[in-house]
């Protein structure tokens, strides 16, 4: 990718094709990581109303254990979002270039450390399993504030079920017979169809992500967080390889 891509893919000042291009990469990442996540742990990490619905259940059946283990996840993914608008908003106020990409590069490496972590999946599974969920919660929560944060709630990469419903609102209206356009303008229907066809790229590419990562982590195992990883450090570089530089340079 070249260096004024990368640098405005994740600079500071935002545009929304940057949002879009970047939401594209997120959503094919988290797409992969939901999926590889879950034949490592039996448990998709992505959405938190499955797992809230779970804690329900299991606290009614009287399984406090499982009950517990969701409440984890469940912080965790909190944890992740707090994260980002805490290194958000270190990046804004030191005036950092890198200030949407300190949480990429973060992810970046606990993504190294899910890798390394299921290499003692089987050996420790009572502990790892519950930590691996926790891990995975953690970056989606992380990640999912990411582009929050960076298009202002307009773009979220692992809420599939809000973006299915926005498809679903679009298509309603696409599809809505405006009787009289001249006898009533003020309540002319129109879809947004650059809404619409963004909102089907990500679903698309989230279960793309899905395919590849199934595919990659059944055949390869864990070693396949590597390439995603890489991908995230990759999109993150560029802007902290300038405060980095402008660090030495000023001192």
């Amino acid at each position: 990718m070249p260096l004024f891509y990368l640098r405005r893919l994740t600079a500071v000042e935002r545009t929304p094709q940057a949002n879009r291009h970047l939401a594209c990469y997120l959503a094919f990442v988290a797409g992969a990581v939901n999926a590889g996540g879950f034949l490592a742990v039996q448990q998709y990490t992505s959405h938190m109303s499955g797992i809230v619905s779970a804690m329900a259940d299991h606290l009614v059946l009287g399984g406090i254990a499982a009950f517990l283990q969701g409440l984890a996840a469940l912080l965790s993914f909190v944890l992740g979002a707090g994260s980002t608008a805490v290194l958000v908003n270190f990046g804004r106020r030191s005036r950092l270039a890198s200030e949407f990409a300190l949480p990429l590069l973060l992810e970046s490496a606990l993504l190294l450390c899910f890798g390394l972590l299921g290499g003692n999946l089987e050996q420790f599974r009572w502990l790892a399993v519950p930590a691996t969920v926790m891990l995975l919660c953690y970056i989606m929560g992380l990640q999912n504030a990411i582009i929050t944060k960076i298009s202002r709630a307009e773009i979220r990469t692992t809420h599939v079920t809000g973006m299915v419903t926005d498809i679903g609102i679009e298509l309603g209206k696409l599809f809505y017979w405006n009787v009289s356009h001249e006898a009533d303008p003020g309540h002319f229907v129109r879809a947004d169809r650059a809404k619409l066809r963004m909102l089907a790229l990500l679903v698309g590419l989230f279960f793309a992500g899905g395919v590849t990562g199934a595919v990659s982590f059944s055949h390869f195992g864990f070693i396949s967080t590597l390439p995603l990883a890489a991908l995230l450090a990759v999109l993150a570089a560029v802007p902290v390889a300038d405060d980095i530089h402008g660090y030495w340079r000023h001192h």
